[in-house]
C-alpha cells in the first residue's frame, strides 16, 4: 500500500518508456504494476504549492495559489504572453527569469493527429511523453519562452495545439507525409524565425507501456468517484489504462491525496 500526493509521474526514455510515481514518502515503479490489479482511493487533497488542506481548484492549485503563484501564470499556456525577455513582471520576475529565459524548442508531433506545441529543451522528450505522442520532430530551437509562443502562434493556422486524448489512447492516429509537414509549417513561420530551424527530418519515435488499449474510453475522475479499482493494461501520455476501458489521467488529479492498493 503507498500514501501521497498525486503529481505527474516521472518518465524515463527507454523502450518502452518508463514509468514512476512519486508518492512523497513512497516512489512506485508503474511499469512493475502491469496486469496488476490497482485500487485507487482517494483521501484529501494538498494544494502543490502552498501545501495547505484546500480544495484544488485547477492543475493541483488551490485557488488563491491558480491565481497568485508564478508557477500557475497565464504565460505558461500562452508562451506568447511572456514578458521575461522585456524585463517586465507578471507575478514574480526572478521566476519567470528562470523559467522564459531559457532555450525552447517548437515541434510538431503526432498522438491523434499532427499537433504543434513548444517545450523547454531541458524538457525534451518529457513533454512528448507526456502528451502521449509516438511520434515527434524539433522544428525550431529558440532563446526564449516568449519567441517559441510567437512560432506556435503561426503553426495554429496549419496544425491543431490541441490532443484529441480519447483518440490518443486508443492509439487512433492520422498518417502523414513528415517531410510535407515539416516543409509547410516551415513556409508558414515569421522570416525572424526561420534563422532557428533545425536541421532535423526525421521524427524521433516513442514507445509506451500499452498491452491492451481501449475501445471506449470512460474516465475516472476521483472528485466523483473516490474510489475505484480494475487490472492496470498500459500507460500512455499521463494516463493509466485499464481492463475495463477506465482511464485515469494522473495529471489532471494532481493535488489529490490517494492509498493505491497493488495486488
Amino acid at each position: 500500500m503507498f500514501e501521497g500526493t498525486l503529481k505527474k509521474m516521472l518518465t524515463e526514455m527507454q523502450a518502452p518508456i518508463r514509468y514512476f510515481l512519486d508518492l512523497d514518502t513512497d516512489f512506485v515503479d508503474m511499469n512493475q504494476c502491469l496486469e496488476h490489479t490497482l485500487s485507487i482511493e482517494l483521501i484529501g487533497t494538498q494544494c502543490l504549492s502552498c501545501q495547505a488542506d484546500k480544495p484544488i481548484f485547477r492543475q493541483g492549485f488551490c485557488q488563491s495559489c491558480f491565481f497568485e503563484s508564478p508557477q500557475a501564470g497565464e504565460w505558461i499556456m500562452r508562451p506568447e504572453l511572456s514578458t521575461a525577455h522585456l524585463d517586465i513582471e507578471d507575478r514574480d520576475l526572478a521566476y519567470e527569469r528562470k523559467i522564459q529565459l531559457q532555450p525552447h524548442i517548437v515541434y510538431l508531433a503526432m498522438s491523434s493527429h499532427l499537433k504543434v506545441g513548444i517545450t523547454r529543451k531541458s524538457q525534451v522528450p518529457t513533454r512528448w511523453i507526456d502528451q502521449g505522442a509516438h511520434l515527434a520532430l524539433s522544428l525550431l530551437e529558440v532563446p526564449n519562452r516568449y519567441l517559441a509562443g510567437v512560432g506556435e502562434v503561426a503553426l495554429k493556422n496549419l496544425f491543431s495545439d490541441k490532443t484529441n486524448w480519447r483518440k490518443m489512447l486508443q492509439n487512433d492516429h492520422d498518417q502523414i507525409d513528415w517531410t510535407t509537414a515539416r516543409q509547410q509549417a516551415i513556409n508558414a513561420l515569421p522570416e525572424e524565425l526561420k534563422p532557428y530551424v533545425q536541421s532535423e527530418t526525421h521524427p524521433t519515435a516513442l514507445h509506451f507501456p500499452v498491452n491492451q488499449y481501449p475501445q471506449k474510453v470512460n474516465s475516472l475522475n476521483l472528485s466523483k468517484t473516490p474510489s475505484y479499482q480494475g487490472v492496470l493494461k498500459g500507460i500512455k501520455g499521463q494516463y493509466l489504462i485499464f481492463g475495463d476501458q477506465t482511464v485515469f489521467n494522473v495529471r489532471s488529479n494532481e493535488g489529490y491525496r490517494v492509498r493505491l492498493t497493488l495486488q
